[in-house]
């Protein structure tokens, strides 16, 4: 399978290029065209907003007040605007100091100097065919006449267009629902930011590392990250190796049918930089190698991890529905998939529970449906419950024979509260007419540390039910901090209750020194659990990407049973890698230079 999946490694390689291309430009340099336009309208200084201007008195008469240099002309091209009681000569007052302010499109002529003003009544409407529109000392060159307008209190003759998504701006950040910044914000007023692995939700005082900008009328956003680490997993069942973990993910979002429509991708290269059998990783389990269940090591990713679409569209004001389809993805059943929680998104490792909790993630064949507000999110799946084959670079068959559901609340910008059940028909290939119940439920919390980071944490629970068995539980807890520009700690501590079938410790097992060991009932369980550690250092950091050196250290424990099918109770893992990926970015849609945004939907 190496030498036919060269074409796919080719793609992969080729999709991190057109990644590293797409992101290669800075947000800031990817202005609109708008950005250079609105220069249309100026405001004095010292005019209060929503009062009537004073008149100006005029200036004593001088000589040069009584024959002005060049005054004829303009004095024509404004002396309908004048009203009838300015007939008198006045010396042009002094103007006092302008700042722009903008207002829509650029009108497409030069504005006139306007030499006088006078206060203007307040119930007076801006004509959309005159050249510019006078509000006292104010001059202005207004957009497009568009009937969904309202007028804005105490500024007279101003209309502002009455709908958030329009072009108009009045001394704020780029909000144009064609520039990056505002394909951020979706449906019910939920920021991109907050979607974590499928269609789950992560706090938004915290976010992922990413890069995006605007393509005609897409936004392309991608997110990744590649380790190149050595792993030393000790004991009777470790093992060593180089290799690399690796994934990128690509989305491409725009505005469709009175919605939004994304389209993704995330494919990962670890069949071939870990091989099909996956990295050491002492007690871990699940998926099977040469048809034997994989154990002490976790399995690598399908090159194909997910390939879906999402579409959302607003039921009315603060309330939505989405559907979500993939021909590989995630369904409404887990947590956030380990690798896109920020608790846990630079930790090389899987945690122990994975089969527990999050396993789900690439699934060949989802449909989800769901209703959302801005803080919380239901939603239903039929999926395919089979696990991945050991074919890693190919789509599975694809079907829709299991069912979940899951209920995510995110009741505070630091919060995130999800709850799922699944069923999943026959999922795993050596036990083909088993069935599992799975639970799930989790707590994530985030918080900014500083001006360049965050200090993510997550705490949860999953349980399997195989067949008639009775359920075996896991717990995690997990944190991860990024302190500032340069230093990253992580680290996690979890317990779940694994069998012998699980660990393969369910038939005769020889030691290294040729030692046998009868082994145990198949539905015998242990509690088995780790207490991992973690620190990266950043070396270099370019305009769009950051690499970092970093280590990480596992204590395991193991119950006295088990103690000589792993030589000690508490076997150890060394992890020591470099790590690339976006930089991280504290800037949100919710704290734009200091101002805090609402967008309202109509």
């Amino acid at each position: 399978m190496f030498s036919s999946s060269r074409w796919i490694a080719g793609s992969f390689a080729f999709a991190l290029a057109l990644s590293i291309a797409i992101i290669g430009e800075p947000l800031a340099a990817q202005s609109t065209p708008q950005d250079t336009t609105h220069k249309g309208m100026k405001m004095p200084m010292d005019m209060p907003m929503g009062k009537k201007p004073q008149k100006k008195k005029a200036a004593p008469k001088t000589a040069a007040a009584k024959k002005p240099a060049a005054g004829k002309s303009s004095a024509k091209t404004t002396k309908k605007s004048v009203p009838a009681t300015a007939g008198k000569k006045r010396a042009p007052a002094q103007q006092p100091h302008l700042i722009e302010v903008p207002m829509g499109a650029q009108p497409h002529h030069a504005p006139a100097k306007v030499r006088q003003t006078q206060a203007v009544d307040s119930t007076q409407a801006m004509h959309g065919d005159s050249a510019h529109g006078k509000m006292g000392d104010m001059k202005m060159h207004p957009a497009p006449t568009k009937s969904d307008s309202m007028k804005m209190p105490g500024m007279p003759g101003m209309d502002m267009p009455s709908k958030p998504s329009d072009s108009t701006r009045i001394g704020m950040p780029s909000m144009q629902p064609h520039s990056a910044e505002g394909m951020m914000v979706g449906p019910a007023g939920v920021s991109m930011e907050r979607m974590g692995s499928g269609t789950t939700w992560i706090p938004d005082a915290v976010t992922l590392p990413s890069r995006n900008r605007m393509l005609h009328d897409w936004m392309i956003m991608t997110h990744g990250f590649v380790f190149a680490q050595y792993d030393h997993q000790s004991g009777e069942r470790g093992d060593d190796q180089f290799g690399s973990l690796n994934w990128v993910m690509l989305m491409a979002t725009r505005h469709l049918g009175g919605g939004q429509f994304q389209a993704r991708t995330m494919l990962s290269l670890d069949p071939w930089t870990v091989s099909n059998r996956g990295y050491p990783l002492l007690l871990q389990s699940g998926e099977t190698y040469n048809g034997e269940p994989l154990h002490d090591r976790q399995h690598p990713h399908d090159f194909w991890m997910e390939l879906g679409a999402l579409y959302q569209r607003e039921i009315r004001k603060g309330l939505a529905w989405s559907i979500y389809a993939a021909p590989s993805g995630e369904p409404a059943l887990s947590p956030v998939a380990f690798m896109h929680r920020p608790s846990a998104m630079d930790n090389p490792a899987a945690p122990l529970n994975h089969h527990w909790q999050d396993a789900t993630h690439v699934s060949f064949g989802v449909l989800t449906t769901g209703i959302f507000s801005q803080r919380w999110l239901l939603e239903g799946s039929v999926f395919n419950g089979r696990e991945p084959d050991e074919n890693r670079w190919n789509f599975d068959p694809i079907k829709l024979d299991s069912y979940s559901g899951r209920l995510t609340i995110n009741p505070t910008a630091h919060w995130s509260l999800a709850g799922g059940y699944g069923y999943l028909k026959s999922p795993e290939s050596l036990n083909p007419d088993e069935t599992t119940h799975r639970m799930t439920a989790s707590v994530l919390h985030g918080s900014r540390l500083g001006a360049d980071g965050q200090w993510a944490s997550a705490f949860i629970w999953g349980a399997n039910k195989h067949g008639s068995a009775s359920w075996s539980n896991g717990i995690l807890a997990e944190s991860e901090a990024i302190l500032d520009r340069k230093n990253t700690v992580f680290g996690r501590t979890e317990l779940v209750q694994k069998s012998a079938e699980d660990l393969v410790v369910d038939i005769p097992v020889f030691t290294r020194n040729g030692t046998l060991l009868p082994g145990f009932p198949a539905s015998q369980r242990f509690n088995v659990g780790a207490l991992q550690l973690g620190y990266i250092r950043e070396l270099a950091r370019a305009h769009w990407a950051t690499i970092g050196l970093g280590a990480a250290g596992t204590l395991n424990f193991v119950p006295a049973p088990l103690e000589p099918y792993y030589g000690s109770r508490n076997p150890t893992g060394i992890f020591v890698f470099l790590r690339m990926r976006p930089f991280h970015s504290t800037r949100s849609m919710n704290d734009m230079g200091g101002m805090q945004m609402k967008r309202d939907h109509e």
